[in-house]
């Protein structure tokens, strides 16, 4: 915790600016110094309970995935918060970890909810080696209050305070991060979530049981390292929901017959499409707001593009455990070389013995296709989590990055937020081995320990035209060498 006595000497070490819009702190009196709220931290990754509102109007609270939401203070009628810019350690997935910047102790930061038509006024300290600033994305609010630093403010410099206030006057799924020296900060790990709920009823929102949120992240740390490459424009090797990668992102627990939304945020550099197994969803929310009912359609997957927001909503009526995920496959996986060449149909025997006299730590793999790696268990480097991961009841799951699971229970109980384990399907109903198998695949080609089928006469014509056959590369994998996404 950072005590307040602390945050004075920072702030009075801070030269004012006195702005229109969003002001340096240290030139408002001490007296208002004084009354900045304390600025809560948590350096736990785990999922946080709802925080129910302690005053103010009533709400549904939402749950952040693998995080948590920020309290605040109520102050002759203003929501007050209070957000630390810093460099955070986070916990990856168990066995990896990150050195990030972030806030409050996380990245990313503290969800931040409050109701239309509250006026909320944020404190933001810089606690970084550089100057930052904050932009509320997707909010209607004062040009000065908009966070671009050079445009709308000065930059917050090492040490300063800044505070931000406005009414939040829509209700809907929104942001924020930095509008300085973007493109570090944000590859650090510089962001968080905004939920404003509605006051009162609203025609095109729904009462829920289950409220999910979660931000779409991306980073590019090698194995063996801690710090994101902050030059990466595309190649990112980790792919993130709240900077936790798959096995260690949280599971989204629901009771049977509940009424689900999850929002998502994309501050990637590239687009997300999110699908999601045994339910059909509609999307319910954009950018813009609440997408009017008569506009929706039933979907089971829906992109994210980059810089957008989405609110999907679905009931929860099939029991059991629902893949959640993004559907390009190599965001399902976490750090791995993109340059190994396929080796399907490669006869490896001998191989590896052979190599092994100039590269003693090499393993074949791959000519069976990619699953091998998931059941390998070879040595990886420290800090760093298998391309594929995570194990199921029924054996290795083979993902990775952003990955999660929606366990739906007829016995979970209402608000219960808790891992229920994994689902027990009823006798008969899981695909299984049927007692007389089909023909085995035959070796998609011959090698040299075995002789080519006869070929047929017009095979052999055609087999004669196809180029001579490449003698084998052997390129050991490395930790990079990955291309564009």
């Amino acid at each position: 915790m950072i005590s307040r006595r602390n945050l004075f000497a920072q702030m009075a070490a801070g030269a004012a600016v006195g702005v229109a819009g969003a002001v340096n702190a240290a030139a408002v009196s001490r007296v208002a110094l004084a009354a900045i709220p304390d600025a809560m931290q948590r350096d736990t990754p785990d999922t946080a309970p709802p925080l129910s509102p302690p005053d103010g109007r009533p709400y549904q609270p939402v749950v952040t995935l693998n995080g948590w939401t920020l309290p605040w203070r109520l102050r002759d009628g203003v929501k007050e918060f209070h957000l630390v810019a810093e460099p955070v350690v986070r916990e990856l997935a168990p066995g990896c970890t990150a050195h990030l910047w972030g806030y409050n102790g996380q990245s990313p930061g503290p969800t931040i909810e409050v109701v239309e038509g509250d006026r909320v006024r944020l404190y933001v300290t810089n606690r970084l080696p550089e100057h930052t600033s904050v932009h509320w994305h997707g909010q209607r609010l004062p040009n000065g209050m908009d966070g671009v630093s050079g445009l709308t403010q000065p930059a917050i410099r090492p040490g300063e305070t800044f505070v931000y206030e406005f009414v939040a006057r829509r209700p809907g799924t929104f942001m924020y991060h930095p509008h300085a020296d973007e493109m570090t900060q944000m590859a650090m790990g510089m962001m968080g979530f905004w939920v404003t709920h509605p006051k009162a009823h609203h025609p095109a929102i729904a009462t829920v049981q289950r409220d999910f949120c979660f931000l779409l992240s991306s980073y590019d740390i090698d194995p063996g390292s801690y710090t994101p490459r902050i030059s990466t424009m595309t190649d990112f090797n980790l792919w993130t929901w709240n900077s936790r990668v798959f096995p260690g992102i949280d599971t989204l627990n629901v009771r049977q017959g509940d009424r689900v939304r999850i929002r998502v945020g994309n501050l990637t550099m590239t687009n997300h499409p999110i699908h999601l197994h045994g339910h059909e969803f509609q999307v319910t929310g954009t950018d813009g707001g609440p997408v009017p009912p008569a506009a929706r359609w039933p979907e089971v997957t829906t992109d994210v593009a980059v810089g957008q927001m989405r609110q999907i909503e679905f009931v929860a009526d099939e029991p059991g455990d629902w893949a959640l995920h993004c559907h390009k496959s190599h965001h399902t996986m976490n750090a791995m070389g993109h340059a190994v060449d396929t080796l399907i149909g490669v006869d490896h025997r001998g191989l590896a013995s052979r190599i092994n006299k100039i590269i003693p730590d090499y393993m074949a793999m791959g000519e069976r296709g990619m699953a091998d790696m998931a059941e390998m268990e070879m040595p990886i480097p420290e800090n760093t989590v298998p391309m594929m991961s995570g194990q199921g009841p029924h054996g290795s799951l083979e993902m990775g990055g952003m990955f999660s699971v929606v366990k739906v229970r007829a016995d979970q109980k209402p608000g219960d937020y808790s891992d229920p384990g994994w689902y027990r399907a009823p006798a008969g109903s899981v695909a299984r081995r049927v007692e007389t198998p089909g023909e085995a695949p035959s070796s998609p080609m011959p090698t040299a320990h075995q002789h080519p089928p006869r070929p047929t006469a017009g095979a052999s014509e055609a087999a004669s035209t196809r180029p001579a056959s490449e003698p084998l590369r052997v390129r050991k994998p490395d930790g990079h060498g990955h291309h564009g996404h």
